[in-house]
């Protein structure tokens, strides 16, 4: 699996984009809010009076949810330096996401957003300057020393590619066959392998921002996480189970499927606090956890009908993990998996509360 090329949010404006689809991934954003403005404020009141702030947004995926961070900074920013009674600096931020992504949607974005906070914000604002970077955040894109803030929201879960050691090295057997990640009943083996994977990426990750981030700068990461690592309860253990079951109808290939497994990993709190305090690169001002339903985001909220709410679920899903998995099983599959996990959904629901735990993590370059 070439994971730089099939691993993006669903393109376009359609009704199954990721564009149209994102509600849940902005409640996240705005739960994070209060760590975010902390972090914000206190890297103004340390940098200022440069006449610029460069920020970066990793993992920015498209559609409107991209220029959330860069509307939210403007704002920060903004009243921070009125409180200060200094001239707002001249903001500079680099949009990343791998080559797949649908930068084009975010371009088109711009005029609107630029002639908005001209219209909204006049001239007391500083000048706002966004541009592209794609590629991989799992290894360098910036010049040492260049960056003032790193922000990425809902992408550190996803690996660089898909750990090794998921199949058996004396007969060729996978090891976690009958998922696509790890689950109840993926063998012990299945979640080193996945761990091990996912402290290599992180670390890089740590050692590749340290270097670009200005020494006293600011990175804030939110993700998905778990409380148990080798038993995450995630939503793949569900959409698996439905894959299976479409396997033993002859819908798919069971050996595709018994091979396939996502780069995807969801660490504890307790896995990233320890990683980071390892590498000694950055200081951790925050890490707190806190969960948002799985319909969260939905329009009209627990007031709509179950069915409704399902469908919001799949929807969201469909628009993050249909390009990896239609690379995989083809696009024909796609309408009948993404119902069948509707229906899977209203039967969960009606017996709990089914929900995504997420960590978000604030540290200071040191």
């Amino acid at each position: 699996m070439e994971v730089e090329k099939v691993l993006h949010m669903k393109a376009g404006l359609g009704g199954c984009s990721y564009a149209h689809n994102s509600l849940l991934q902005r409640m996240v954003f705005v739960n994070a809010r209060q760590i975010r403005e902390e972090s914000i404020k206190e890297l103004c009141c340390t940098i200022l009076p440069e006449d610029s702030l460069i920020m970066a947004d990793l993992g920015c995926s498209s559609g409107p949810n991209s220029l959330l961070m860069v509307s939210e900074a403007i704002d920060i920013i903004n009243g921070t330096c009125r409180n200060l009674r200094r001239s707002a600096p001249k903001l500079k931020v680099f949009l990343n996401d791998l080559i797949g992504n649908d930068f084009n949607a975010i371009f088109k974005l711009l005029p609107d957003f630029y002639k908005r906070l001209e219209e909204e914000k006049g001239s007391d604002i500083g000048q706002c300057l966004i541009s592209a970077t794609p590629g991989s955040f799992y290894g360098k894109l910036f010049p040492n020393n260049f960056l003032h803030f790193v922000h990425s929201s809902y992408s550190i879960h996803f690996l660089s590619k898909v750990p090794n050691g998921l199949v058996n090295k004396k007969n060729g057997k996978p090891l976690n066959k009958g998922n696509i990640y790890i689950a109840k009943t993926s063998p012990p083996e299945v979640w080193k392998a996945y761990y091990a994977q996912f402290k290599s990426d992180f670390t890089l990750f740590l050692r590749s921002r340290s270097k670009e981030i200005r020494c006293g700068g600011r990175m804030m990461l939110t993700f998905i996480g778990s409380i148990k690592g080798d038993d995450p309860d995630s939503v793949y253990e569900y959409i698996g189970i439905i894959l299976n079951n479409m396997a033993l109808e002859g819908l798919i290939d069971n050996r595709k499927l018994d091979m396939f497994n996502l780069p995807y990993y969801t660490p504890t709190a307790e896995e990233v606090r320890m990683l980071i305090d390892e590498e000694g690169l950055f200081s951790v001002n925050k890490l707190e956890t806190f969960t948002v339903d799985w319909d969260a985001g939905c329009p009209g909220g627990s007031g709509m009908k179950l069915d409704s709410r399902a469908k919001f679920v799949a929807d969201t899903m469909r628009a993050v993990a249909e390009p990896i998995l239609a690379s995989e099983f083809g696009e024909a599959i796609m309408d009948e998996l993404f119902l069948r996990f509707k229906d899977l959904v209203m039967g969960l629901s009606a017996t709990k509360k089914m929900k995504h735990f997420n960590i978000v993590v604030s540290m200071t370059r040191k």
